[in-house]
């Protein structure tokens, strides 16, 4: 599939690799050189006082990882079935963060045809983490901005006002 890909990229122009990731029924995409690993979290140890959206911290082979729920960082209500989550690594800073989500897709290989700036009508959560749309069959594809996905609290005002 991959090679299939690559020579439709070079003949249709300059496309970018996603990978899709789901919260409830709604397709986020995440840079592909951004995502280090895709993996089921387990073993996660809350961290007393941290901000809602921080689920703990794991062990990823060795490494003390920050969970991160996307759900949360979302604004959404939590998922009636907690136990069948994914996380994607993801680095920061030099830290490294699991992305945790719903569910896992695929690699999508998109150009700029389908591509639109954030919709004015985007939810205001959603707005400041999100890069743009692809509009796909019917489906609407967000494009998440990692770096505003990563920053809480001080360090993200602090990243705008600079």
């Amino acid at each position: 599939m991959m090679q299939a890909a690559n020579t439709n990229a070079a003949e249709a122009g300059a496309t970018t690799e996603f990978v899709t990731v789901f919260v409830g029924e709604t397709m986020f995409g995440l840079a592909i050189n951004r995502v280090h690993d895709v993996f089921i979290p387990a073993g996660v140890t809350p961290v007393p006082l941290s901000p809602p959206e921080i689920v703990g911290l794991l062990n990823l082979r060795g490494r003390v990882v920050t969970a991160v729920c996307l759900r949360r960082r979302l604004g959404l209500s939590p998922a009636d079935t907690e136990g069948n989550t994914m996380a994607i690594g993801l680095e920061q800073g030099g830290e490294t963060f699991a992305l945790v989500v719903d569910g896992v897709g695929e690699v999508l290989k998109l150009g700029a045809d389908t591509h639109e700036s954030v919709p004015i009508n985007l939810d205001a959560r959603w707005r400041d983490l999100a890069l743009g749309v692809h509009r796909l069959d019917g489906r609407l594809l967000v494009i998440l901005d990692v770096d505003a996905l990563l920053a809480f609290g001080g360090e993200r005002r602090g990243s705008v006002a600079a």
